[in-house]
């Protein structure tokens, strides 16, 4: 699977009024619109996930700088994001480490 950009939505835009304008074009295996955190408005970009390498490129030409609702669009193909480290978790059955009490 391939991961797309999508910047410059509008605000009132759903993940359901995307995924169906975009499905037009391409089709969209997995979405994730970028919202606040504390008043989950839209922060006017989200992460598409097409079936292959066509289809992002053939929705990348087809959309990138149309004009949707007022707004153009800047649609490209996502960059690899670094993984995060995995934070070492306490696992049951594992001795617990403690730090020596200070003298």
């Amino acid at each position: 699977m391939v991961k797309i950009f999508v910047g410059g939505l509008p605000p009132e835009v759903s993940e359901i009024d995307l995924v169906t304008f975009i499905s037009n074009y391409a089709e969209v295996v997995t979405i994730k619109m970028v919202r606040d955190k504390v008043s989950q408005k839209s922060k006017g970009y989200a992460f598409l996930e097409m079936k292959n390498q066509n289809e992002a490129e053939k929705a990348v030409s087809s959309l990138n700088e149309m004009i949707w609702k007022g707004n153009t669009l800047t649609v490209k193909i996502s960059e690899g994001v670094a993984v995060k480290p995995q934070v070492k978790r306490f696992k049951p059955g594992n001795p617990v480490k403690t730090k020596r009490p200070r003298i």
